[in-house]
């Protein structure tokens, strides 16, 4: 079957002004202004009230966090103490309300255009061995791509870390469950629906020999890395504290500063840092409103991306910025960067290509994240009927200005997951009442 995605009302890709033709699930032809396509089509769908983007790529998450959202005993602190207050609460997780929590996490992503989405779960307490084999059963369900990183801790606040006991794993569990989880769902192929990584938690939750067997682990598995760094100052004094060194240094002496390593955060990097990341190929997942919240400093995402770095964008865990919405977060990072870099340096296409194309060059793809032919059918269309957008002059900029947070239709690998705003049978009201009593169980607060 071919799809003729007719007549946008914009499109951020020079070229296709009268729309794309899919042919399964792949882009085959852009058809540029004034041209019908060359390609005879099955099917038109007139999209003259949308403006397309890319799928929006999301590179860092907590699926489980979306259970302690606004958490009142959480909400005022930065990033250490808010961690070792919601640590306790998240070593109750148990299968039913992670589930759940998944399930609300990639509906959210759906819905503000996401099409592709990467999840760091490193809280495996002993109800709950088998959290990537339900992300992926969740992510199946709703038709959505998703690399989910195998995280790990099994330092513990008894042996200088910051998590409890309870929450962290011995080294052959992690070790044997990474392997079993990349081995059974990680597909190497282009358009692939599941990928897997490997992705000790951060420098203050993980041992040095955690690090180092598994990046030799992804290495001979031919899989990506991914792990907090340099997140906070108090981060950079553990590591100088614990380590007699800074977090890059720290990651290099460990195996880990490749171009197979994508990096959560990456704020506080002097200039060596920074150009010692580009020349690696080190990527970094920018995340604005988590920085915002928990008040620990900005991406200096221009300066990263000058040197080489891949950039991407990420929302971040849903109890530390309390959405999982990736179209605002583009917003976000613009405002942000902007702040710092100037007004001059920064756009609103800057910031749409660390949501889509960076965040495929973090996840190691090349087959999504732009609009060309030969590329996977990943499409977010939005459209400008809200008050918010009347008087837009620039249809694309309006997105970002104007505050756009909701798809009106998206597609994965050519099949429609959203239409008309809606998730065509994911009954809403009834995954807001079960994942409401869930997450007020976890907290203890039912």
């Amino acid at each position: 079957m071919t799809l003729w995605i007719k007549s946008p009302l914009a499109i951020i890709t020079p070229g296709a002004e009268n729309g794309l033709v899919i042919e399964n699930d792949k882009i085959i032809e852009l058809v540029p202004a004034g041209s019908g396509p060359a390609t005879f089509v099955d099917e038109i769908f007139d999209a003259s009230a949308h403006v397309i983007l890319p799928g929006l790529i999301n590179t860092h998450h907590h699926f489980y966090q979306t259970l302690t959202r606004a958490h009142p005993n959480a909400i005022n602190k930065k990033l250490f103490p808010w961690l070792q207050t919601l640590y306790p609460i998240w070593a109750g997780l148990e299968p039913e309300g992670f589930r759940l929590a998944v399930r609300v996490a990639l509906a959210e992503l759906l819905l503000s255009g996401c099409t592709t989405a990467s999840d760091h779960h490193y809280v495996f307490p002993r109800n709950l061995t088998d959290a990537v084999d339900i992300e992926v059963e969740e992510a199946e369900a709703l038709g959505i791509r998703v690399h989910l990183t195998r995280g790990s801790m099994n330092l513990s606040a008894e042996d200088g870390g910051l998590p409890p006991k309870s929450v962290v794993q011995d080294r052959d569990t992690i070790l044997a469950d990474s392997e079993r989880v990349v081995r059974r769902f990680h597909d190497p192929t282009d358009g692939a629906m599941v990928r897997v990584a490997l992705a000790p938690c951060s420098p203050f939750s993980v041992t040095p020999d955690i690090m180092i067997e598994t990046a030799v682990l992804a290495e001979k598995l031919d899989v990506r890395l991914h792990t907090h760094l340099s997140e906070t100052e108090d981060e950079n004094e553990f590591c100088q504290e614990m380590f007699g060194c800074r977090p890059v240094d720290y990651l290099e002496q460990q195996g880990w500063l490749l171009d197979r390593t994508w990096l959560a955060h990456g704020i506080h990097f002097n200039d060596d840092e920074i150009a010692r990341l580009g020349a690696a190929g080190t990527g970094v997942a920018h995340c604005p409103s988590s920085n915002h919240l928990l008040s620990s400093g900005w991406c200096q995402a221009h300066a990263l991306e000058a040197a080489g770095a891949p950039v991407g964008l990420a929302v971040d865990g849903s109890a530390s910025q309390d959405c999982s919405n990736l179209i605002q977060e583009v917003r976000q990072a613009m405002y942000m960067q902007r702040l710092h870099s100037g007004a001059e340096a920064i756009t609103h296409l800057d910031a749409f290509r660390w949501a889509t194309e960076g965040s495929a060059r973090c996840l190691g793809r090349t087959d999504i994240g732009t609009l060309r032919a030969g590329t996977q059918a990943d499409l977010a269309l939005f459209s400008l009927d809200e008050l918010r957008f009347s008087g837009a002059g620039d249809p694309l900029a309006a997105l970002v200005l104007c505050g756009a947070h909701r798809a009106d239709r998206v597609m994965v690998a050519g099949k429609w997951v959203v239409e008309n705003g809606i998730i065509p049978g994911l009954e809403i009201q009834e995954l807001l009442q079960a994942h409401h009593s869930a997450a007020m169980k976890l907290q203890g607060l039912d």
